[in-house]
């Protein structure tokens, strides 16, 4: 039994090609493909993966309805989007001119808040007292210090590779590590500052070891009335997605759309026309249907019948609009539900309702008759659902 028995040779070769070509492009990707991310990277960047990426809290905090987005654009245009409501988080930031501390001093002038990480976090902010890199090399179970809603987030590890000065009396140590701050917060002007001695409690291998991820939360504040903007800017090359699918895997991919283009032309020059009719031509236009359809109930005289089809529409409709869905009511049920819903409604139109109603089972309805209820019905109808978009009856 042959492959594709019921295709042309030529064409169930052309085909075989295809899928064979389609095969090994999809395994050379796989196999020469950069790998999207690598656990030995130290930025907690918020599109890495890898167990110091940042993914993970970022994805969490726009699941939970934190109202938080990227910044990728140059930190000096955040200043003029910030305000009380503010939270930026800089995690591991690495600045490279002073306007990058211009600005986010700023920030905190305008009361806005600021987590920031690391020894060179400790240097943006503005007052900062962090002290040179130390490598502790191992995770430290945090020591609560006093009684502010910071320290008590709970069970805290992190890998310090910073401290912080004790020249400051009015910084307040809210976690050590071994005599060590490693949760410092303080006010700077109207706003606030925040600071950890790493990003260790955020990043996506650490986040859910004991009480991190309260940590975390506790350090943003409340998202009612918050906006969180999460710094990309000053973590150097900012990773995109399309960044993962650079190198030989995108020039793949474009060799691979190159020669399914070269397939499409060859394909369509063999057959060198349409394989298939053309549509037959539209036989009546809509308005010669609606004049075909309404000689037909003309000549039946079924003028009842046109009035009964825009009446049940109607009453579906407004059964809808006044949480009646699927009831079935007579005219003056239907009249009494609208009132009481939209009481400023004509008073016509329980009246044309009631006429509805008897024009149904009436067989000697005549045309005029039905054709002024059928309209009647749609007046009201728009009327009423004008009324109830905005909440009053035109």
């Amino acid at each position: 039994m042959k492959l594709f028995a019921s295709l042309d040779a030529k064409d169930r070769k052309l085909l075989i090609g295809c899928i064979c070509a389609v095969v090994v492009l999809a395994v050379v990707t796989a196999f020469f493909a950069r790998s999207e991310d690598r656990d030995n990277n130290p930025v907690p960047s918020t599109y890495r993966t890898g167990k110091h990426g940042a993914r993970a809290a970022y994805e969490l905090l726009k699941a939970n309805g934190y109202d938080v987005e990227r910044w990728e654009r140059p930190l000096s245009d955040l200043p003029a989007l910030t305000d009380e409501q503010t939270v930026v988080i800089f995690a591991q930031p690495d600045p490279s001119s002073p306007e990058d501390f211009k600005a986010v001093k700023d920030i905190v002038a305008r009361g806005g808040r600021v987590l920031v990480t690391g020894w060179l976090g400790g240097i943006l902010a503005p007052g900062g007292n962090s002290l040179p890199p130390q490598q502790f090399g191992a995770a430290c179970k945090l020591t609560p210090q006093g009684l502010d809603p910071l320290a008590s987030s709970g069970e805290v590890w992190m890998v310090p590779e910073a401290a912080w000065g004790s020249d400051q009396p009015l910084d307040r140590v809210e976690y050590n590590c071994a005599g060590s701050p490693a949760v410092v917060e303080y006010k700077s002007g109207k706003g606030e500052v925040i600071w950890w001695a790493s990003s260790t409690p955020l990043e996506n291998g650490s986040i859910q070891r004991a009480q991190n991820l309260n940590l975390f939360l506790n350090s943003l504040g409340t998202p009612e009335n918050r906006h969180f903007y999460w710094d990309e800017s000053l973590h150097g090359e900012v990773y995109s997605e399309w960044f993962y699918a650079s190198g030989a895997a995108l020039n793949l991919l474009k060799a691979g759309l190159f020669a399914i283009v070269l397939l499409v032309i060859f394909s369509f020059s063999r057959r060198r026309g349409p394989v298939r009719d053309l549509p037959a031509p539209v036989r009546a236009t809509p308005v010669e249907f609606l004049e075909a359809l309404g000689s037909l109930y003309a000549e039946a005289g079924a003028s009842a019948t046109s009035v009964d089809l825009a009446y049940e529409r109607f009453r579906r409709r407004m059964g809808d609009l006044c949480g009646l869905k699927g009831t079935k009511m007579s005219a003056e049920d239907l009249g009494f539900a609208l009132r009481r819903r939209f009481p400023q409604a004509p008073e016509a139109l329980e009246k044309d309702l009631a006429e509805c109603e008897q024009a149904i089972g009436n067989d000697t309805l005549q045309p005029k008759k039905a054709l002024a209820l059928v309209q009647a019905l749609s007046r009201h109808g728009e009327a009423l659902d004008r009324a109830a978009r905005a909440r009053t009856y035109d």
